[in-house]
């Protein structure tokens, strides 16, 4: 007489289990790189938009000119340019950014607050086709207030 056993066959069972979870592994492993990138590039826009203040609330006996090497938005595009990461993706942030400058800072205005504002619209970079299904992009900003000295 035989007797009937339990069968502990489980041959292929991990493989099986391992795809099951691959697809859910790879998606949080690359979310979190995505929104690491993402909170990085928040950080250097609240320190491009410093800088920027910082260079307008300078004393100085000649202006500021208000476009290219030396202006405000020159600054800022400039330390983004070299910072911000994009993965292959825009490297000029102009393409993706605005730059607001609101007040100015003169001689007689000591005390005055400049306002440096910045808009940037953020595109994903690791999972750009499954995240865009759900938003193709993500504005980023930052502010910042500084008296004139």
């Amino acid at each position: 007489m035989r007797r009937l056993g339990k069968i502990n066959n489980q041959n292929g069972a991990a493989l099986v289990e391992f795809a099951i979870v691959l697809p859910l592994l790879l998606t949080l492993i690359f979310g979190m790189i995505e929104f690491s990138i993402m909170l990085y590039d928040k950080a250097m826009l609240t320190n491009a938009t410093r800088e920027g203040a910082r260079l307008g609330i300078l004393f100085r006996t000649d202006p500021i000119p208000d476009t290219g090497i030396g202006s405000i938005p020159g600054t800022v595009g400039g330390y983004l340019n070299n910072n911000l990461i994009s993965l292959g993706g825009a490297s000029n942030w102009e393409t993706v950014g605005q730059t607001v400058v609101s007040g100015t800072c003169t001689a007689a205005g000591a005390g005055a607050p400049l306002t440096v504002t910045l808009t940037y619209t953020y595109r994903f970079l690791v999972l750009p086709n499954f995240i865009t299904s759900l938003a193709p992009t993500l504005t980023l900003g930052a502010t910042t207030t500084m008296r004139c000295e």
